[in-house]
């Protein structure tokens, strides 16, 4: 992600910011700009427009999911749904009269929004289900029903559900240990269950798919069964050699689903780690050079896989070693291998559109991802990863 600063004060900011800590203004996210504003208030008080601070030619409202601050996104002033371009993909969200659903569901919201600045960096469709009432995208945000049942998060036809309890931190490191899962957060939720989405939306019945299942195997696999067996005896011995978890490994809808959510994570912390200039150049070992790297190009344009991984490898090892030293676990338990990395690069080309595409700077399609030489893996894995209707 980008870093933001507010235009009154220079006061960097968080994504999240509602207001500038510094000198108080309110701001606000306009997502056709992919950029965070301070913003006063103009005209009519009762209707809540407002202005970029030294910008008069366009008018705003904040989304009307501000007032319950789980949105600092803004719409247009004349748009008549008042919901912003992630929240209208709401169907379901917490009951806000139970106590703590209001700050659970704000932890959804910040997840939500996050993967929504990704797709839209991507340009990727997001049709709603108004437009698409069959198959549109549209999240539900579900309480467990009762004590010992439990809502399962999951998609299906453009409908993603998300169990609030994820967003409770001590519920979900519960889960995560009973599963033996070394990674388990909110937003790789969203991004795993978009992956499904995804696959709807790019592969099935396109022209991807033949190259789809030449990188992750056959999909029309008996997918219930799958789920038994891979609950019944788990993951091959030697899932680490091309799965990027043990889950991936179930039937390749999940094997796409969590290797789409992994280049997200990728992609995501890359821009954030380019924002602020991180470079690594370790000194005093023999690998130096292999686990040098610069930062330096914007991670959505790049054209393969290739330089995202040349980066990549050596900033995670850097972030695992930091992580270390404070006594923590390692922020990135994974291992990328040659395989799990031609995978990573099909996503990349999906996304971008080259899949199946000659391009100038390599004639050749296969494979995806060309691998970098000589570069350590980093560590050791697994990742799996009140109504508001505006159908």
């Amino acid at each position: 992600m980008k870093l933001f600063d507010c235009q009154v004060c220079s006061q960097t900011l968080y994504f999240e910011n509602t207001t500038c800590e510094r000198c108080g203004h309110r701001v606000g996210y306009v997502p056709e700009d992919q950029d965070l504003y301070a913003v006063v208030r103009v005209g009519d008080i009762a209707k809540h427009h407002w202005q970029i601070k030294g910008d008069a030619t366009r008018t705003f409202q904040f989304c009307n999911n501000a007032q319950y601050d789980v949105c600092n996104w803004m719409v247009a002033g004349d748009d008549p749904g008042g919901y912003c371009t992630a929240c209208r993909h709401n169907h379901t969200v917490p009951n806000l009269s139970k106590p703590g659903n209001d700050e659970l569901w704000r932890l959804m919201e910040i997840a939500k929004h996050r993967l929504f600045y990704t797709l839209i960096e991507l340009d990727l469709p997001t049709i709603p289900r108004s437009v698409d009432p069959k198959e549109g995208l549209v999240f539900e945000f579900l309480e467990d029903p009762s004590a010992g049942k439990r809502v399962m998060t999951g998609h299906e036809d453009g409908r993603i559900t998300i169990a609030i309890a994820e967003a409770d931190d001590a519920e979900r490191e519960r889960r995560r240990k009973a599963m033996r899962e070394p990674y388990r957060t909110l937003l790789g939720h969203f991004r795993h269950e978009i992956g499904h989405y995804y696959w709807d939306r790019l592969v099935d019945n396109k022209p991807a798919l033949k190259h789809c299942r030449d990188t992750f195997g056959d999909d029309r696999r008996d997918y219930g069964e799958a789920l038994k067996r891979h609950y019944r005896e788990g993951a091959p011995a030697n899932w680490k050699d091309s799965f990027v978890s043990a889950y991936a490994t179930t039937h390749p809808w999940e094997d796409f689903a969590e290797t789409f959510a992994h280049y997200l994570h990728i992609l995501d912390t890359l821009e954030t780690a380019e924002a602020f200039g991180v470079a690594t150049h370790p000194h005093g070992i023999a690998q130096a050079e292999e686990l040098s790297a610069e930062v330096d190009f914007a991670p959505d344009k790049a054209l393969s896989i290739r330089p995202l991984m040349k980066a990549w490898l050596p900033l995670t090892f850097a972030l695992n070693s930091l992580n270390r030293s404070m006594g923590m676990g390692d922020l990135y338990p994974f291992v990328l291998t040659p395989a799990i990395i031609e995978k990573l690069g099909f996503i990349h080309d999906l996304v971008h559109g080259y899949v199946g595409v000659t391009r100038p700077d390599q004639p050749e399609m296969a494979p995806y991802a060309p691998v970098p030489e000589n570069v350590p893996p980093p560590a050791s894995p697994t990742f799996v990863g009140a109504e508001q209707d505006f159908d």
